[in-house]
């Protein structure tokens, strides 16, 4: 079977709210905790991935898959197909042995590992054993539960020591996705691109860590394994990154209620 059909990516603007919307209370290390935040908040399994091997080869072939009549690119237009049936540890799964599969399980799993449930060790632990192969899940589950116990990594994003937010605020750590794009395929691996925004800092009242917006790119390789697609790898970079709009950031309360009342989704292609 052949799961390179039609490939390409989405593309959406979301707009940013401008200034500091929790009345000042911003600390001046902002950008540099931000940075961490970057490299170790949002996706830290990062830190305990291999290096996510060279990929050869021309692109253009890459993205045609392994269908010799595939067009190089094509819209990622919904199609409406239900993803899956099943869940396993609160996280969709089962997904259809194709493409269209593999995009879906990268979106989902997307989702769930930029969690902020990620922070919590006994669930970070059911999220990687279900999401990563086996072997994969194995051999990153020490060094994930170090990055996210790591004390000045959590003081720095105003968490405790236990992960946990202080009293009175709501850690947010969510992400959406907005587009996937296949770049290689055979029967039974696949290397899926997911573009997605983030959410993450701490809202509510005294935060230092205000609730901000980031955009990123993060390539699976998933491999076909147990009747479902598993993530072997995975790399991330910045971007793309839509132009900020003039739209009013919202005030801490604001932002509490709707991190707390807005729930998310299961992705399909």
């Amino acid at each position: 079977m052949s799961l390179g059909d039609d490939t390409g990516q989405t593309r959406t603007r979301l707009p940013e709210g401008g200034g500091d919307p929790y009345g000042g209370g911003r600390r001046g290390t902002r950008s540099s905790s931000r940075s961490l935040v970057t490299v170790v908040g949002v996706v830290v399994l990062l830190i305990a991935a291999i290096a996510f091997a060279n990929r050869g080869g021309d692109d253009s072939a890459a993205e045609e898959g392994v269908s010799g009549d595939s067009p190089k690119s094509a819209a990622t237009a919904p199609s409406g197909k239900k993803p899956v049936d099943a869940k396993a540890a609160g996280i969709p799964s089962g997904f259809a042995h194709d493409r269209q599969g593999a995009e879906s399980a990268a979106a989902n799993y997307t989702v769930a590992l930029g969690s902020a449930e990620m922070f919590d060790k006994d669930r970070r632990r059911e999220i990687v054993e279900t999401v990563y192969a086996p072997d994969a899940a194995a051999a990153r589950q020490t060094d994930m539960d170090r990055a996210y116990s790591d004390a000045e990594f959590l003081a720095n994003i105003g968490l405790h020591k236990d992960g946990k937010a202080p009293a009175g605020q709501s850690f947010v750590s969510r992400v959406i996705p907005v587009g996937t794009k296949v770049t290689s395929s055979n029967s039974n691996d696949a290397t899926v691109e997911v573009w997605y925004t983030s959410l993450f800092g701490l809202s509510g009242e005294g935060s230092t860590n205000p609730v901000t917006q980031s955009w990123y790119t993060t390539t699976y390789q998933l491999k076909w394994t147990e009747n479902d697609w598993k993530v072997i790898d995975l790399q991330q970079k910045d971007g793309p990154v839509p132009v900020g709009d003039d739209q009013r950031a919202s005030t801490s309360d604001e932002m509490t209620k709707a991190v707390g009342e807005y729930g998310g989704f299961t992705y399909a292609r």
